[in-house]
């Protein structure tokens, strides 16, 4: 038994060692823990930890590898690959004298091994700039703090240069702990005291780089600054400040939560720091500054977007939903007050257009995060007790905040929007209020009732008492924002036949006058924003019909100040603007009915969706083109720059799809590019809902395919589009996304190795030789070409020498099949893997007895790219060994080379 525990060990070291070699890191790194599991040997144990140590560095944990390197170096010392990898992770981790000695005593086991002189040399510069650095730093941060805070200074200039030092100096983890030790924080505070503005904004941004990443400092900054300050601080009338103060907190919750996430490792992190208590501290000061009423609009809408970044989990695998449940106990009834606040109302708190949305957006998102009906229980009890508490005993400002948080619900939650509808009186009030003479109350009760005509459930009953108390209200109100309102509520309704043609609500003719209505206060610039917002939640909902789409496009006036909106302060109305493009462009999701089922249909005289002919592909293809002349571009470009609640998931979806359509054609692309399309899908490819990235992953593909990589996304930005387009590589894509990634992902590997080590370092390498192997022609091509491409780098050439790969036969078998762009593919492979690795020459005839026919059919084929690919490869083999030269000469090669020699045709 011990004798065959040792073969396992042995196996899975052998297997991660594969495994490395192929790049795929993280599982070479299980098997060799595996293997760990398995091995008493203390020598084995040693080569183990060395080889995780490696698998560390490659992942970027350096503090493992660290470990790791340690446990090897212990078994022994003279280790030198223990040593150099432990040198590595040191370097990273800023401990760069430790880092030293490791190297020197690396120089000491091995003198002439230049790899490590060069490495000592290279630390031992970078540690003397640092030294350097160290010294003038401590005079420096002591000169910045003497001018910022000098009454008497004033020199704006030098002002503003040592503040923008100080900022500077806090990103280096050398200067961040210089300030913290040279008693920086009380510095700081007095900075902050001075209510300033520019001197708060260096505070602030200068704490940004002190408490980032940092769990410990932070603690320290958080304690010694008292935990009230910068909630207050976000509560400022200066915006900048506000904001500056927004970014800030967010950067120390990070630093908090890494602390609570982090699993502890035994004795180096031996001080615990329970970060837990300051994370509620602080949340505990956000809701409280919801509710305060000196605190500025934007304050209160900057702790609302910081609630919702901050207190709920980022992914259902985190269990622990411990902080929402914590929020909606202390704050629930706080974030009410601000969602039931009517803007611009006597008495009320300060709120902007955006704050109501904001507020729904967290209630949406705590309610999302809990976990079981009593959870959910609770929630909808705390809801429908505050809604009471407004609604009973406070005459008629109590009703009208009541109706108002029913609407902040059914825009968040919608099932406790729904529960508190269904309280008695509710919904009565919102009827008897739609008839008010007072506007401002008018427009409450529609825009409740509005928000319950969306709710499917309630929809019925709204139906039956809505639609004529809203066709009262349209035709005979004297007011326009009261007009546009009851408008969108008959477009709500109307639409509930979706795209289908054949279900409309309205007599015929009605849809296109109520459109017509809504692009003529969408371009009439007297009307507040917020009004002219509902006139884009009309049209929304009215072009599901697709004559108002065509006439839509038609009219630019309409188009450009829909997109003037998208691009204003009111962020609102983005859901509504990517609504109105998808329905325009076609991009939602189309059901191809069953053939069986339609004839069952008829047969039964049900009803049968029809499409409408103005919904062909040649009419959304000049569609398009309209929008693109609008300005389409920019608008999206704009939307998605956006850092709002307003920019949900589901939002950046319907981006997404309308960027996919947008670039459907070839020779808009381009156009799409110059405009700032390519910059923005980069954001929508890598967060979002799945759908969204995908068709954001696919747009990216498009471009790549057809413009030039490094034109449509310069310097850096290029390298951002790998991950994804690797995406696209996933199985449970579609083969047209599968082919379209292997498309992109080849024209960039053809660019720079830099560019081919990032597809390496995404795992794409397995997927691309994956679809080598698929049924369809075109995929099974373009995998091939891919392959070609990366075939220029070293690692990838390797891979084609692996024991027990048949990767070098596929693609000799492939030089011979009767595809002949799949030929060219692959011989282009093997011309370039025989002159760049001259070993896989003689592997050539070890892989399959048919590849002298094959090159032979190279060279006699009629193509030409073909004889020279074929030329190309026989005369690398011919160069590389003897006994290759020898087969090669002893068949018919010496002829047919012959032959070909004297082609005057074929230079």
């Amino acid at each position: 038994a011990g004798v065959r525990r040792q073969v396992t060990a042995e196996q899975l070291r052998a297997r991660g060692n594969a495994l490395f070699q192929a790049g795929d890191h993280g599982a070479a790194l299980a098997a060799y823990t595996e293997a760990l599991s398995l091995s008493d040997a203390a020598a084995e144990r040693a080569v183990l930890h060395r080889n995780r140590a490696a698998c560390y560095l490659k992942l970027e944990d350096y503090t493992k590898a660290e470990a790791d390197a340690t446990k090897a170096i212990e078994a022994d010392g003279r280790d030198v690959k223990a040593l150099f990898r432990r040198s590595q992770a040191l370097q990273q981790l800023g401990r760069l004298d430790q880092a030293v000695s490791d190297l020197q005593r690396c120089v000491s086991l091995e003198p002439r091994n230049k790899a490590f002189q060069e490495a000592l040399r290279a630390l031992g510069s970078s540690m003397h700039e640092k030294m350097k650095t160290m010294s003038c730093t401590d005079s420096k941060v002591e000169q910045m703090f003497q001018i910022l805070l000098d009454l008497d200074e004033k020199d704006e200039d030098k002002k503003q240069k040592a503040a923008q030092n100080l900022i500077v100096l806090a990103r280096e983890e050398a200067g961040a702990e210089k300030i913290f030790q040279s008693d920086g924080v009380r510095l700081l505070m007095q900075l902050l005291d001075t209510a300033k503005a520019d001197l708060m904004l260096a505070a602030l941004r200068t704490l940004v780089g002190l408490c980032s990443g940092h769990r410990s400092r932070t603690m320290a900054i958080l304690a010694e600054l008292g935990a009230p300050r910068l909630p207050a601080v976000l509560g400022v009338e200066h915006e900048q400040v506000s904001l500056a103060a927004c970014n800030l907190l967010h950067v120390m919750f990070d630093s908090l939560k890494e602390g609570l996430q982090k699993d502890f490792r035994g004795k180096e992190d031996a001080v615990v720091l329970d970060s837990s208590r300051d994370l509620k501290l602080l949340i505990k000061h956000l809701l409280e500054l919801l509710v305060l009423e000196g605190a500025s609009a934007h304050g209160r809408d900057n702790a609302l977007n910081l609630l919702i970044k901050v207190v709920p989990r980022k992914s259902p695998k985190e269990t622990n939903n411990s902080l929402s449940l914590w929020v909606i106990d202390q704050g629930l009834k706080k974030i009410l007050e601000v969602g039931s606040t009517v803007c611009g109302s006597l008495g009320g708190l300060p709120v902007t257009e955006n704050s109501r949305m904001s507020a729904s957006v967290l209630l949406s998102k705590l309610y999302e995060d809990l976990k079981c009906d009593a959870e959910r229980e609770n929630f909808h009890h705390l809801c429908e007790d505050y809604v009471r508490s407004w609604f009973e005993g406070h005459e008629l400002p109590g009703k009208l905040r009541a109706i108002q948080t029913v609407s902040c619900l059914l825009q968040g939650p919608a099932d406790a929007g729904n529960r508190v509808l269904e309280l008695e009186g509710i919904m009565d009030s919102v009827l008897s209020l739609c008839a008010s003479v007072c506007e401002a109350h008018q427009l409450v009760a529609v825009e409740a009732l509005i928000h319950a005509a969306d709710k499917a459930k309630r929809a019925s009953f709204i139906t039956a008492n809505g639609v004529s108390l809203l066709k009262e209200i349209y035709k005979h109100s004297e007011r326009d924002s009261i007009r546009i309102r009851a408008l969108v509520g008959l477009c709500k309704l109307g639409s509930a036949g979706g795209t289908d043609f054949s279900m409309k609500q309205f007599a015929e003719g009605s849809t296109m006058k109520l459109a017509k209505q809504c692009r003529k206060w969408l371009c009439n610039e007297a009307i507040d924003a917020g009004t002219r917002r509902w006139a884009v939640e009309g049209l929304a909902y009215l072009t599901f019909d697709a004559d108002v789409k065509e006439e839509f496009v038609e009219d630019k006036a309409a188009m450009q100040a829909m997109f003037r909106l998208a691009k204003s302060e009111d962020r609102s109305v983005l859901y509504a603007v990517a609504s109105t493009l998808v329905n325009c462009t076609n991009s939602y999701d189309h059901e191809e009915p069953d053939p069986q089922m339609l004839e069952l249909a008829k047969y039964a005289k049900q009803h049968i969706p029809e499409q409408h002919p103005k919904d062909k592909p040649e009419f959304v293809k000049r569609r398009v083109r309209k929008l693109l002349t609008a300005g389409v571009v920019s608008a999206l470009a704009c939307m998605v720059k956006s850092e709002n609640p307003a920019l949900t998931n589901s939002c950046r979806e319907l981006i997404s799809r309308v960027f996919l359509a947008l670039v459907e054609e070839a020779e808009d692309r381009g156009g799409v590019v110059a405009q700032g399309g390519g910059k923005a899908l980069i954001p929508l490819s890598l967060e979002g809902t799945e759908v969204g990235q995908t068709k954001a992953a696919q747009a990216l593909a498009k471009i790549t395919i057809t413009s030039n990589p490094e034109m449509a996304f310069p310097g850096e930005r290029i390298y951002e589009v790998v991950r994804p387009l690797v995406s696209l590589l996933h199985l449970q894509r579609t083969g047209l996304e599968n082919f379209e990634g292997l498309m992109a992902l080849t024209n960039l590997a053809g660019i720079s190795e830099r560019l081919r080590q990032k597809i390496l370092k995404e795992r794409a390498v397995p997927m691309i030789e994956g679809y080598m192997f698929e049924e369809h022609e075109l995929i099974r091509l373009a995998a091939t070409e891919c392959m070609c491409n990366m075939a220029m780098s070293k690692e990838v050439q390797e891979l084609f020498l692996a024991e027990g790969s048949d990767r070098l036969k596929l693609m000799v078998l492939y030089s011979g099949e009767e595809d002949e762009k799949l030929r060219r593919a692959a011989s282009g492979t093997l011309a370039m893997l025989t002159a760049l690795h001259p070993p896989i020459c003689k592997r050539i005839p070890q892989v399959t007895v048919h590849w002298l026919e094959i090159l032979q059919a190279l060279l006699l084929s009629p193509s030409a790219e073909l004889q020279h690919r074929g030329a190309v490869v026989v005369m690398n083999m011919m160069a590389a060994a003897r006994e290759v030269a020898e087969q090669l000469i002893a068949s018919e090669m010496l002829e047919i080379l012959s032959v070909l020699a004297k082609d005057k045709d074929k230079p």
